[in-house]
């Protein structure tokens, strides 16, 4: 499937981390921010956290998508809701079947699921559409990082 961002979408980025930096919380969506794999410097982007079974997952829905290679490459991160910044770790998820759930779960939201088929990850906005796209996205388990333990994007 051909993936690419709508050309709106940095302009949207930028609207929201606007919006998170006064304090002003975007629906579900929070602010990602990660070391840059290159260049060592901050990276933010906006991402819309899911909870399964307890735990909590944000997904690339491009798999290659910048945010998700700077977690791969260094998965401290942190987490920041409309100023309320949150130390954690991210952890990849390679198991095939639940990332599928996830990537399900993520797109059933709403809005995370019209992104899934905007971008080209999702044939069609169904869970079994959604399923379909789990191979070429990235998901990422959000682990708290208990206070004091030096972790965290810096």
């Amino acid at each position: 499937m051909d993936e690419r961002l709508p050309w709106i979408q940095p302009y949207g980025d930028a609207v929201v981390k606007g919006l998170n930096r006064i304090g002003v919380r975007f629906g579900p969506v929070v602010v990602l921010t990660l070391n840059g794999r290159k260049s060592g410097e901050l990276r933010s982007t906006p991402v819309t956290p899911v909870e399964v079974d307890g735990r909590t997952y944000v997904v690339a829905a491009i798999g290659t998508a910048n945010w998700a290679q700077n977690a791969r490459a260094d998965g401290d991160a942190a987490i920041d809701v409309a100023g309320d910044i949150e130390a954690v770790r991210l952890v990849e998820v390679t198991d095939p079947a639940h990332k599928e759930r996830v990537v399900v779960a993520f797109g059933e939201r709403g809005m995370p699921g019209r992104f899934l088929k905007m971008v080209g990850a999702a044939p069609e906005r169904t869970p079994e559409g959604f399923a379909q796209a789990a191979p070429t996205t990235a998901v990422f388990e959000v682990v708290p990082v208990p206070v004091g333990s030096g972790a965290g994007a810096s």
